[in-house]
């Protein structure tokens, strides 16, 4: 007998349908080899005593969970902005939402996070998933939407418009007088760090400056890789007069460490960076950045995800949305460059 309240188990189920407990596993996970009786008689007692709450038990009497999945390497703020657009999309939609977030930021384990995440969720958990910055490309049996995918990935995305957002903020650092600008970039597997790197080679040779190898630092849009690579630069006899960060979190490393390196900011150095995350705001000075719509992302990627996992997508399969560029404290003309 159950207890009043008690949240009804596999055992129970296994009990009341007269099956072993991993006939009711198999039987609720979709797998082969069970006989259509014994089906009927574990869905029966799924009924019997309510194990319909369970999300693998709904999904095994509707064929749908009306649960998406919202998977991430990390929860930090520009995860939070997205999930902020994914919630509004969603909200009144009839869908829940899971969130699942990597436990181990940049350890070994971080290699195939998505696939893993994927695996465990796809199915029987989600109708689909969003994934956020995946680091490889992912396959999944429910529908997938990526956000800021990995190069040559034709899978469903939205991503912004990362090329145009870099040219025009290395142009920002050009019209102020700068011809040093030094780069520090993204994980170049991502469609958004290849993009970004080629918006700052179009905006010098547009400009008339060449690219200097030296002045670009190979980073991974982890903040603490900035660090390093922001030392380098400042350290050299003939530092830069600017730096493009790839990401707001690793421009605000390049803003600590020319602190901690006696160097003003914008009077000795300008630092852009790229997202617009709250925290560009509160900083001191503030950064100039590129907004990318945080926020419009996860409200697309929902947006899309849901009419996928109902059959009502007609729309691109990849949305590029348009950046804009926030200034703010952080950009000035260099010394060099007599101010209006």
């Amino acid at each position: 007998m159950i207890e009043a309240n008690a949240p009804v188990t596999m055992s129970d189920v296994a009990r009341v349908a007269g099956v072993s407990t991993a006939t009711v596993s198999r039987v609720v996970n979709g797998h082969y080899g069970v006989s259509a009786r014994t089906v009927a008689q574990v869905r029966s007692a799924i009924d019997q005593l309510g194990y319909e709450s369970s999300l693998v038990a709904t999904s095994l009497r509707r064929s749908r969970t009306n649960v998406l999945g919202l998977v991430a390497h990390s929860f930090q703020s520009y995860t939070a902005e997205v999930l902020k657009g994914v919630m509004k999309a969603l909200s009144r939609s009839g869908f829940d939402l899971i969130i699942y977030a990597n436990s181990d930021l940049y350890g070994s384990y971080s290699e195939g996070w998505e696939q893993r995440h994927l695996t465990r969720l796809s199915g029987t958990l989600t109708d689909g998933c969003i994934v956020v910055t995946p680091w490889g490309d992912i396959r999944s049996r429910t529908p997938v939407v990526a956000i800021d995918p990995v190069r040559g990935s034709a899978a469903p995305a939205v991503m912004a418009d990362n090329l145009a957002g870099a040219t025009t903020a290395v142009e920002h650092l050009l019209g102020l007088g700068h011809r040093r600008i030094g780069f520090i970039a993204g994980r170049d597997s991502l469609a958004s760090a290849w993009a970004r790197e080629e918006g700052y080679r179009a905006a010098l040779a547009n400009g008339g400056v060449p690219v200097d190898p030296t002045l670009i630092g190979r980073g991974d849009f982890n903040p603490e890789s900035a660090t390093p690579l922001a030392r380098v630069l400042l350290q050299r006899p003939d530092p830069p007069s600017a730096i493009f960060a790839a990401s707001d979190g690793m421009a605000l490393k390049v803003l600590e460490v020319a602190r901690e390196l006696g160097f003003s900011v914008p009077g000795d150095l300008s630092v852009v960076g790229f997202d617009n995350i709250p925290e560009s705001a509160s900083t001191e000075p503030g950064l100039t950045t590129v907004d990318q719509s945080m926020y419009q992302l996860g409200y697309e990627a929902a947006r899309m995800l849901k009419s996928l996992v109902t059959g009502e997508w007609d729309e691109p399969r990849q949305i590029v949305l348009p950046t804009s560029l926030v200034v703010r404290g952080s950009t000035a003309p260099p010394k060099s460059v007599a101010r209006p």
